[in-house]
């Protein structure tokens, strides 16, 4: 900007205002109780729901990779799943533990996408190799897996939801009964038919 002044034109700097300071980023949530969580996310904090998410959410993609058969599918499940749970909330009574809540919304979520799609590629069955396998036996062991997956690949939902709730998931008859909504005899009827089944299978494996 120019000055005159004395007949001589001078320039004086512009003067600005000064910059704004930048916002301190939002301090985090500390460690808090789940059920501090829960209350908090029910208020609608976000960030409460984020942590107790972040906390589950390893074994609800397990569970959603383990029903699915394809990482693909199990991340758009628990995607959703973590939706379904967010927008319901406030429904959640503690009646159980946060973690089978979450379980019931993620297998219904896996359910509803089987159904829309046929067949179920099960092939993500674990199991852990002994530390010194032999390469015959390893082999062996892949092709038993493989058969495994098919045999799991099978059958009805029912079944392989329940099975995979208690075999690869290790939770209680009355855990699997909170989260598909049937009693604790039919869970374990429908266990029991699905390890008839795959021991038909696999007995040529052993």
């Amino acid at each position: 900007m120019q000055l005159v002044q004395g007949g001589v034109a001078i320039t004086a700097p512009l003067l600005l205002p000064p910059a704004p300071a930048p916002p301190e980023p939002e301090p985090a949530l500390p460690e808090l109780d789940e059920q501090t969580l829960v209350v908090r996310a029910q208020e609608g904090d976000a960030r409460a729901f984020e942590q107790l998410a972040r906390r589950h959410q390893d074994a609800l993609y397990r569970l959603a990779v383990r029903v699915m058969g394809d990482a693909g599918e199990a991340e758009d499940a628990l995607q959703e799943a973590l939706l379904d749970a967010w927008r319901r909330i406030g429904r959640f009574r503690g009646d159980s533990a946060f973690s089978t809540w979450m379980y019931r919304i993620v297998t219904n979520r896996c359910l509803g996408m089987l159904r829309r799609r046929r067949p179920v590629p099960v092939e993500q069955i674990e199991a852990p190799a002994p530390a010194h396998d032999s390469p015959e036996r390893a082999v062996e062991r892949g092709a038993g897996l493989a058969a495994l997956g098919r045999a799991v690949q099978e059958l009805s939902d029912d079944l392989r939801i329940c099975w995979v709730l208690r075999e690869l998931e290790g939770l209680s008859y009355a855990e699997i009964s909170e989260i598909t909504g049937a009693s604790e005899n039919a869970v374990r009827g429908r266990i029991h038919r699905a390890r008839t089944r795959l021991a038909e299978v696999l007995r040529s494996w052993r």
